[in-house]
């Protein structure tokens, strides 16, 4: 019982991370320490971007917090739990309710539907696809703006529909976290400023909490806060006040 933690401020983080490192080659002369320390939480609702240099512990951060991998030392609480004293399953179970992931490139399957592939994480979930899953995937497609193009095969949509439907098919478990990797870095720029004015409406509408890995500073600049990882250290984070709820 030691393990776990205790209400209050914990439980009120969407994720805190405490000291956290990750090296690899551990034990072996290729050693490598990628991240020194890291201390970091996220509220509720937040929308922030992680910024910094390709090669400096971005995406083994994201990794991380996705529960994806685990850190060499420090603790790493996701929605009050501690992921350091779950198994396997339990880590697992922990990732799927409550963390959805959109990545560069979208990850669809080109055999299915735009509702078919929102669906997928539902029913990895529950084992069968029912009626409700299929409502909950169709009402999420309305909600990017997808609905006259719900029932079009994958291959069929364009680049920025296609990561529409990443985004939709990321919130079908209503995750109270969204990691997006470079969610824009293959769109042109309309597509990219549409694709990220989804994750801010559902942002505001649903209070989910987002963290948002971009190299695209026009876009870091529309986010209510930027943290930059440089080298394995988080060197800044600091609140966007141009992008503060009262001045937007």
């Amino acid at each position: 019982m030691a393990d776990t933690p205790p209400p209050g401020p914990d439980a009120a983080q969407t994720l805190r991370l405490e000291g956290v490192y990750k090296s690899y080659g551990i034990g072996t002369p290729a050693e490598l320490e990628v991240l020194h320390g890291i201390d970091l939480s996220l509220r509720p609702g937040e929308f922030a971007a992680l910024i910094g240099p390709s090669g400096g512990g971005k995406s083994t951060l994201l990794n991380l917090i996705g529960l994806l991998d685990r850190p060499t030392a420090g603790r790493l609480f996701v929605t009050g739990r501690e992921a350091g004293v779950l198994g396997d399953t339990e880590l697992t179970r922990l990732r799927g309710r409550n963390i959805g992931f959109v990545f560069q490139y979208h990850y669809l399957l080109p055999a299915f539907t735009a509702v078919e592939n929102v669906m997928m994480p539902i029913l990895a979930a529950r084992g069968r696809p029912d009626d409700a899953m299929r409502k909950r995937a169709g009402m999420l497609l309305d909600k990017v703006g997808l609905t006259p193009w719900r029932d079009h095969m994958a291959n069929d949509l364009s680049g920025g529909q296609q990561q529409r439907v990443a985004v939709a098919r990321a919130l079908a478990m209503d995750p109270a976290l969204v990691l997006a990797d470079e969610p824009t870095g293959n769109l042109d720029t309309k597509s990219a400023d549409g694709v990220f004015d989804v994750l801010r409406e559902v942002n505001e509408s649903s209070g989910t909490t987002f963290l948002i890995v971009t190299h695209d500073p026009r876009l870091a600049r529309r986010c209510d806060r930027i943290i930059e990882l440089v080298d394995g250290n988080i060197v800044s984070d600091r609140p966007n006040a141009a992008e503060a709820p009262g001045n937007r």
